[in-house]
C-alpha cells in the first residue's frame, strides 16, 4: 500500500515542520511520496554542491557572507522549492525568531571571517562552530541542516582541509546516525563542541 499524500510532508520530530503556504512550494509537479521529495532534493542539493564547488576563485570573505549562503540555498533546493534562498517569515520547533534572522546571520557571518583571520579556533573547529551557528538560527523554511553542512565543507576547503565525513551516511532519516548528531548538536547548544567535531570526522 502506498503512503498517503500527507506523508510526503511528515518530517521526524527533531526536523523543522513544513507551515502550510510553504508546502504549496513544490515546484515538482510528479512528487508525490516522501521518496519522491527526498530524490529530487538530493538530485538539486548535488548540483547547488557542484556549482559551489566550481567557484574556486572565490575567497574566504565572498564564502561567509548572507548574499553566498542565500545564493547557495537557493541553488541547493531552488528546483524543488519556491521559496529556497529566502529566509523563513514563520516561527519553527527549532531556530531563533524570524524576525532576527537577518541580524543573526549578519552577525554570524562577521564572527566567522573574524575567527579566520585572527585563526581564533583550529580549521575544523571553525567549520564546525559555523555549522552549529547556521542550524541553531535555522534561517530558512526548510533544508536547514544539509546546507549548514555543505557551508562548513566549503570553508575547510577553502582553508586547504577536506570534507566533512558527518557520519558517512544520510541524515535525512529517523535512525541512530541522526540522533547522534542531533544529540552532539544538543551538546554544543550547552557549549560542548566536542561531540560535534568528532561526529562531523566520524
Amino acid at each position: 500500500m502506498e503512503p498517503a499524500l500527507t506523508d510526503l510532508f511528515r518530517e521526524p520530530d527533531d526536523a523543522t515542520p513544513l507551515a502550510p503556504e510553504e508546502r504549496e512550494g513544490l515546484l515538482q509537479t510528479w512528487v508525490t511520496h516522501r521518496r519522491d521529495l527526498n530524490e529530487a532534493e538530493q538530485e538539486n542539493i548535488v548540483k547547488g554542491a557542484h556549482w559551489a564547488r566550481r567557484t574556486r576563485g572565490q575567497t574566504i570573505d565572498a564564502l561567509l557572507n548572507i548574499v553566498f549562503a542565500r545564493t547557495l540555498h537557493k541553488r541547493m533546493f531552488g528546483d524543488v522549492w519556491r521559496w529556497a534562498g529566502t529566509y523563513r517569515q514563520s516561527e519553527r520547533n527549532i531556530g531563533i525568531e524570524a524576525y532576527r534572522i537577518a541580524s543573526e546571520t549578519t552577525n554570524l557571518f562577521d564572527d566567522a571571517r573574524y575567527w579566520v583571520r585572527q585563526e581564533t579556533y583550529p580549521p575544523d573547529e571553525l567549520g564546525v562552530r559555523l555549522h552549529h551557528r547556521l542550524v541553531a538560527i535555522h534561517p530558512f523554511p526548510n533544508g536547514n541542516g544539509r546546507h549548514a553542512r555543505l557551508m562548513a565543507d566549503l570553508l575547510i576547503e577553502r582553508l586547504g582541509g577536506e570534507a566533512f565525513s558527518w557520519g558517512g551516511a544520510s541524515l535525512a532519516d529517523v535512525g541512530a546516525l541522526r540522533k547522534h548528531y542531533v544529540a552532539a548538536l544538543q551538546a554544543a547548544d550547552k557549549y560542548d563542541i566536542g561531540p560535534l567535531l568528532i561526529f562531523a570526522r566520524s
